[in-house]
């Protein structure tokens, strides 16, 4: 071989290994020493990787710009883009480990704007993992927690706070619908104390749910199902009680109070829900128990329209594909109205039981006869019968009997005084004694009978009243049957509906 040929092969080796090592150095960032922002090209490679769902190499490279830079700019950026390589591979061990990584970014960022994005997606964590309303509500009740956090502690990001309220809605269809399966279960098996504790905590925390009527209809009946009862059980006869019995008058009161809590529950459908379903049977139910029938407001009648129209209806597929799905179906949710950020105290139900009887209790007339034993002294002898209860009591037996008439009196006898010591009435009028003030007085005097205290929500007449104020009378004015039967939307319901007792 020629030495000109030699030297051609050489420079191209040469150029071959040259080419080799240039592109070596463009493919690692690592070995690019000369660039002026080494943090962002690994930022970047690491956003490359995840659009390309290469989780683990990106999760590697946002590790190795942490621990190389730490006073970059991009440190907040991969901390936040960690938790997202985790929440976008999904899987339960994944988003246990995205949720973490979420909350140490809120502990070291917790006054950057994407700290509510963290706790967003902390929230929306529980949101993928809930299961229906009969399954296990754990990750339904942290959901409520976390998206409630957003709300309280993030107020100044009115985007993800909307965003947050809407599926916190969402949740609390699921965690009411819960409820009212449990109280339901309890009415059905006529266990109406631990029904009334649930149905009254459903409704008092969760108003916006889709069927809070269905709710206070049941309600109603769980106390007319203790009326029930309350006739049912016998009345307490002093010469022969029965076990389990009652005062006559304890009874009525009893049965008083229920009728008022029934008469509240189907009440509270008319005024607040008037749109839906069950306002007709609670009417009919308030006449059946001689209870007045109330008629709800023109702004409660617009509030409810509001709610109802933004509901959806499942559609076919929706149904069939809620039978294999996994979560809970949520289309029934409110997405208007403000979700309770506070839950109420809960009733126990011992508690709805027992309140309702300290209430019969304090009512005037009631049945609170003590009976007093009278004891012989000293034991009976060996043939003396025991003593019964209905036998006549002897003067000799009753050591409280009043002796015999005699003519000595008895010094402890209780005597009026006599006609000398009391002073005979007089003409002069007592100066300390109060008397009405007649009407020839008032003249006397120049003074006139004081006018009716003036209302608070009284429009005086002769005075023009404000356009806030005919508003106000405007939306608190009574609507009538026509408001309500042309804005009702009759929806059907998968449920059946509860028939009356």
């Amino acid at each position: 071989m020629s030495r000109k040929a030699l030297l051609v092969v050489l420079f191209s080796l040469l150029l071959m290994f040259t080419a080799a090592c240039s592109n070596k150095k463009s493919v690692n960032p690592l070995a690019n020493v000369g660039s002026k922002q080494p943090d962002k090209v690994l930022f970047d490679k690491a956003m490359d990787a995840m659009k390309h769902n290469r989780f683990d190499v990106a999760r590697m490279t946002l590790q190795t710009l942490i621990n190389t830079y730490p006073d970059s700019e991009f440190i907040a950026r991969a901390k936040l883009a960690l938790g997202d390589s985790w929440y976008a591979e999904g899987g339960t061990a994944s988003l246990a480990q995205a949720e973490q990584e979420y909350r140490d970014f809120e502990t070291f960022f917790p006054n950057m704007p994407e700290a509510a994005e963290a706790q967003l997606k902390i929230a929306d964590i529980q949101y993928q993992q809930m299961e229906k309303a009969d399954r296990d509500y754990t990750h339904a009740k942290r959901a409520e927690d976390e998206y409630r956090n957003l709300i309280m502690q993030y107020p100044d990001n009115p985007k993800l706070v909307k965003e947050g309220k809407e599926r916190l809605l969402e949740v609390q269809e699921v965690l009411a619908e819960r409820e009212f399966d449990i109280g339901k279960f309890y009415y059905l098996r006529l266990s109406y104390p631990a029904s009334i504790a649930r149905l009254k905590t459903l409704v008092e925390k969760y108003p916006l749910y889709s069927k809070a009527d269905e709710a206070l209809f049941v309600l109603g009946q769980d106390y007319e199902g203790q009326i029930v009862q309350m006739r049912t059980r016998p009345t307490c006869i002093k010469t022969s009680p029965q076990p389990g019995c009652i005062g006559e008058q304890i009874k009525a009161n009893m049965i008083e109070e229920l009728t008022k809590e029934a008469s509240a529950a189907y009440s509270q459908i008319i005024t607040r829900y008037p749109l839906m379903d069950r306002g007709d049977d609670a009417k009919r139910r308030l006449a059946a128990l001689h209870q007045p029938v109330p008629r709800p407001t023109k702004a409660a009648v617009a509030q409810n329209r509001r709610e109802e129209d933004s509901r959806r209806e499942a559609d076919t597929f929706a149904r069939l594909m809620s039978v294999v799905k996994k979560g809970p179906d949520t289309t029934q949710a409110a997405k208007v109205g403000e979700p309770t950020l506070v839950d109420p105290t809960p009733v126990a139900a011992n508690q709805a039981a027992g309140e309702t009887a300290r209430r019969a209790m304090s009512l005037p007339n009631g049945d609170h006869d003590v009976s007093v034993e009278a004891v012989k002294s000293g034991p009976p002898t060996a043939n003396e019968p025991a003593p019964r209860s209905d036998a006549p009591v002897t003067a000799s037996a009753d050591p409280f009997a009043r002796p015999a008439a005699s003519n000595a009196p008895d010094p402890n006898e209780l005597k009026p005084a006599a006609e000398a010591n009391v002073a005979p009435p007089t003409g002069a009028p007592d100066p300390n004694e109060l008397t009405p003030t007649s009407g020839a007085q008032n003249s006397a005097l120049g003074t006139q009978p004081l006018p009716p205290p003036v209302q608070v929500n009284e429009i005086q007449q002769g005075q023009p009243s404000s356009s806030s104020s005919a508003a106000e009378a405007s939306s608190s004015s009574l609507a009538t049957d026509k408001d309500v039967s042309s804005s009702k939307k009759k929806k059907k319901k998968g449920l059946k509906k509860i028939m009356s007792l």
